[in-house]
């Protein structure tokens, strides 16, 4: 089975699982929760970026990767110089089983040089942040900017635009 299309089956698969009520999380501590990059590096979550600000742009669907690659290439275009991870969130046993096959299908359509940033949460390292913002219109991506304590500091579900960008801008050159 070629791993894209498994890849596919597997997040299809966790897509069918319970629907969690979307919520804002901002003023929250971000969530302890372990997950592997794609580099096969282990990162402790938010422990591991303590000190400075962070956007996690979380996925919970094959197909966020549209708008999760535009919010990547505003934060590009506009030249913030924050750490950008973007956390494919899967719940579920079954994904969870499947992981190393999904990670290879990952791995097979991203470029290595960008491995590093890609940590996929899995099962119960899924389930607190799924609980933190809700599933429900799982194609948006969750923007979430943490202070260097792992506070939420601005949140959204909502879709790209290049003001949120610039407004995100904004808030990490004041901290």
């Amino acid at each position: 089975m070629k791993p894209l299309l498994f890849v596919a089956m597997a997040l299809s698969l966790s897509a069918c699982s319970s629907t969690v009520e979307n919520r804002d999380p901002v003023g929250e501590p971000f969530p302890s929760v372990t997950g592997q990059t794609l580099a096969e590096q282990t990162i402790n979550l938010p422990g591991d970026l303590a000190g400075k600000p962070a956007v996690l742009l979380v996925a919970y669907k094959q197909r966020t990767q549209f708008d999760v690659d535009r919010w990547l290439m505003g934060f590009l275009q506009a030249g913030i110089d924050v750490q950008l991870l973007e956390l494919p969130t899967i719940k579920g046993l079954v994904p969870s089983l499947a992981s190393g096959w999904i990670d290879d299908g990952m791995r097979s359509g991203i470029p290595k040089e960008d491995w590093s940033v890609v940590v996929t949460l899995y099962g119960d390292a899924a389930k607190p942040v799924v609980d933190l913002t809700g599933n429900e219109n799982g194609q948006n991506t969750r923007v979430i900017v943490i202070d260097g304590d792992g506070r939420i500091v601005w949140f959204d579900d909502t879709g790209y635009a290049a003001r949120k960008v610039l407004a995100i801008g904004e808030l990490i050159a004041a901290q």
